[in-house]
């Protein structure tokens, strides 16, 4: 496995030099910023990137005024405990994207940022707490405890909310490869502990956020860049 420095190199070369690279990054917010989130923001969130999962991105930003009317904020008690009928009902619903197995996991997430929000005083600062040094731990939280919320669904849904994030795109998984830390696509635990250390190991070397790291990685691939 290379140096952070090393890999920073192979991407700043391929992509017209350090200045140019850096502004490829993404940002992050702060824990402070993360904190001041309101809960019907997290939901909000959540729904939209499982809508997007396995669907065109733009038809959904397209269409989310439509969403956010039909869900009346994403206000995360007023879902937890929504009966069938209005859920059926939304399923019918022309404002939004008629997925109704994706309209019912609503339900079942409000009700998980709704256990969030009581365990830890709100749904961000649980968010704002985790260690970025156990980010797979917070996947495998969103994965048992939410409703669709696997795969690269949670990736995105934290890195678009701000968390710092690294998502496994095809690139990143590519560079990890290169590098040695696993020898295919990672979904065991002991590949994904693997992917952790190696973000640490980096993030420890450089200083920088998971974000950077994971879009770095991806920009030392041939193939144009996907974070």
């Amino acid at each position: 496995m290379q140096s952070f420095d090393a890999i920073y190199n192979i991407a700043a070369a391929r992509h017209g030099g350090a200045d140019a690279l850096e502004q490829r990054l993404p940002a992050t917010k702060t824990p402070e910023e993360l904190a001041a989130i309101p809960d019907h923001r997290w939901l909000a969130g959540m729904t939209m990137r499982i809508f997007q999962a396995g669907f065109n991105w733009k038809v959904v930003e397209h269409k989310w005024p439509g969403f956010e009317d039909a869900f009346e904020g994403f206000i995360p008690a007023r879902w937890a405990g929504v009966p069938d009928h209005e859920l059926d009902a939304l399923c019918a619903d022309t404002r939004i994207i008629r997925n109704g197995k994706k309209i019912f996991a609503l339900r079942h997430n409000a009700a998980f940022l709704c256990e969030l929000a009581a365990e830890h005083g709100s749904v961000g600062t649980f968010f704002a707490n985790w260690p970025d040094e156990d980010f797979i731990g917070l996947l495998e939280v969103l994965g048992k405890r939410a409703s669709r919320m696997g795969g690269k669904t949670s990736q995105y849904f934290l890195r678009f909310m701000g968390r710092d994030s690294f998502v496994l795109s095809a690139d990143v998984v590519a560079a990890l490869m290169r590098e040695g830390v696993v020898d295919k696509p990672p979904s065991g635990k002991r590949a994904l502990a693997a992917v952790q250390a190696a973000f640490n190991q980096w993030r420890g070397e450089s200083g920088r956020s998971l974000a950077h790291i994971s879009q770095v990685l991806a920009c030392g691939i041939d193939a144009p860049p996907q974070m």
